[in-house]
């Protein structure tokens, strides 16, 4: 018992801390659970990150799944995912709650929007230059984002993803490696794999025929945390193509996508917004554990067979063309609705510009930006 307080209490400890998004979150990680608990070698904890960044999810949370499942089993996986995810889900809930029962100048909504315009431009940046580095890349990114600009269905964007993968599983072969990392049987990761994918086929279906609204939305929003290839900045296509127009507005969805900038912990309770808008609480709740669960299913499920799996050049490949073909979904979602919904004139792409300067040049963090931009939305718009 002490042992998941422990774990509870040090993840907690970083999900108040923890600004900044994904990679900083890995160097928080580093610091804590590697040099000052020593939890973890820093070759075990880079092992665990590599999986991390092969498997669809959010990268930093996994991690922390992960550190969690080595130190105190399922249990301890569950309570680092609590621990680290809480903060910024009740920060969130709160913030919803508040604005739904206070009048408040309403600027600062176009603030928050323009902070997702620069987040967002700054995250293609990123990934465009971690991972771009050979012409078929590129052929592959443009091809991708043509598609996915002409078909914005989710449907589409699996499309996309498994072409991608395909063609990288065949053209993109990437250098293997080999670290054993076994932490339970193999017998009880393929329980949580194929729990995994039984889910993943079987919520549509369930949805569809019975048709209960709590259950439509599990299914959106774990269909989303499955799909995630790249960093947390990716759940934002995949949320608005299932939740924009039939459950929430572009102005709130995009407002909410700002807001997440700026509390820490994962980026992936942008889902807790949503569900906090869309029923409140309870739908807020459910929205948190159904986008988190294909993280932890796969994590938990994967670990003990990664020595396998990270030798095989021809898998690393389709990753490969998987993170491709998420910039060219990122630039597609980046161009409509973020840029279509929030530039609207000249001073929407001044001040667009002048955030992203300053998130590139000046290397400010994210959570100054979304204030500054609340700043600006208070002054300049009403």
């Amino acid at each position: 018992m002490y042992n998941l307080w422990s774990i509870f209490w040090t993840s907690l400890k970083l999900g108040l801390t923890s600004f900044g998004g994904p990679a900083a979150h890995l160097g928080y990680f580093q610091q804590i659970y590697v040099k000052q608990k020593k939890w973890l070698t820093d070759e075990e904890y880079l092992d665990l990150v590599a999986l991390s960044q092969f498997l669809p999810g959010p990268a930093s949370s996994q991690v922390g799944m992960g550190i969690g499942l080595r130190k105190g089993g399922v249990a301890g996986s569950i309570a680092a995912f609590i621990g680290f995810t809480l903060p910024s889900v009740l920060m969130l809930i709160a913030f919803v709650y508040i604005m739904e029962r206070f009048q408040f100048n309403i600027g600062w909504l176009q603030g928050l929007k323009i902070v997702a315009v620069a987040i967002v431009a700054q995250a293609i940046l990123d990934m465009g230059k971690k991972i771009l580095k050979t012409p078929l890349q590129y052929v592959l990114l443009i091809v991708a984002t043509i598609i996915l600009l002409y078909t914005t269905s989710i449907y589409s964007q699996i499309g996309v993803l498994i072409g991608s993968a395909m063609i990288g599983y065949l053209f993109l072969k990437q250098p293997g490696q080999s670290i054993p990392s076994i932490v339970f049987s193999k017998k009880w990761g393929a329980v949580f794999l194929s729990s995994f994918f039984v889910l993943l086929i079987g919520l549509p279906i369930a949805a569809k025929i019975l048709k209960w609204e709590w259950l439509v939305l599990f299914e959106k929003f774990y269909l989303a945390g499955s799909l995630v290839f790249g960093g947390g900045h990716v759940v934002l296509p995949l949320l608005e193509s299932q939740f924009v127009g039939t459950y929430v507005t572009a102005e709130s969805f995009l407002a909410g996508y700002g807001l997440t900038q700026a509390v820490p912990g994962p980026l992936f309770t942008f889902a807790s917004y949503l569900g906090m808008v869309i029923g409140g609480i309870p739908i807020a709740l459910l929205a948190t554990v159904a986008i988190f669960l294909p993280a932890f299913l796969l994590i938990v499920g994967a670990y003990p067979f990664w020595s396998s799996i990270s030798s095989h050049q021809a898998l690393r490949g389709a990753v490969a063309g998987m993170n491709v073909a998420v910039i060219g979904i990122l630039i597609a979602a980046f161009m409509s609705p973020i840029l279509t919904s929030t530039v609207r004139d000249v001073m929407d792409g001044f001040w667009a510009i002048v955030l992203f300067v300053l998130l590139v040049k000046f290397k400010l963090k994210p959570w100054i930006i979304v204030v500054i931009g609340v700043l600006i939305g208070f002054t300049f718009y009403r």
